[in-house]
């Protein structure tokens, strides 16, 4: 298997709510939700960097699409991180997230390993890491 990601799909509760995080609150491209006239099939899909996508779901749809069982949510489970080129992105993108609902868990902060970073949960709890990190090069 070759490591190659394409589609990130976060389970969501409300996919209405969910959309408007992050379109209108994070400002994140999307054609809004497709799919609505098939039973289990309404998502709605998130442009990222070149040949990677973020997709929502309901939770309800997720379970009986994989046939896994509902389980309660855990923000432990996974954290997104989303990596910026300075200390002050990653003040500017905490506190947009924060104005768009977020709860900002983890306000940013020098860290211990010599970057800087911040954390947000999203309306579904679903944990983002903004960060810098001095060592790594981005890519625009």
């Amino acid at each position: 298997m070759k490591p190659r990601i394409s589609v990130l799909t976060l389970g969501v509760d409300d996919l209405e709510r969910s959309l408007a995080f992050y379109r209108d609150g994070l400002g994140f491209p999307t054609e809004g939700i497709v799919g609505r006239e098939f039973e289990h099939g309404a998502v709605a899909f998130f442009d990222l960097q070149a040949g990677l996508k973020l997709a929502i779901w309901s939770r309800q749809d997720l379970s009986h699409e994989a046939k896994v069982p509902l389980s309660p949510p855990s923000s432990t489970e996974l954290t997104i991180g989303h990596n910026v080129g300075s200390k002050e992105e990653v003040d500017r993108i905490v506190e947009t997230a924060r104005k768009a609902g977020a709860i900002v868990t983890d306000p940013p902060h020098d860290a211990f390993w010599g970057g800087y970073s911040g954390h947000f949960k999203d309306p579904d709890g679903h944990l983002w890491e903004i960060v810098w990190n001095p060592a790594w090069e981005l890519e625009e």
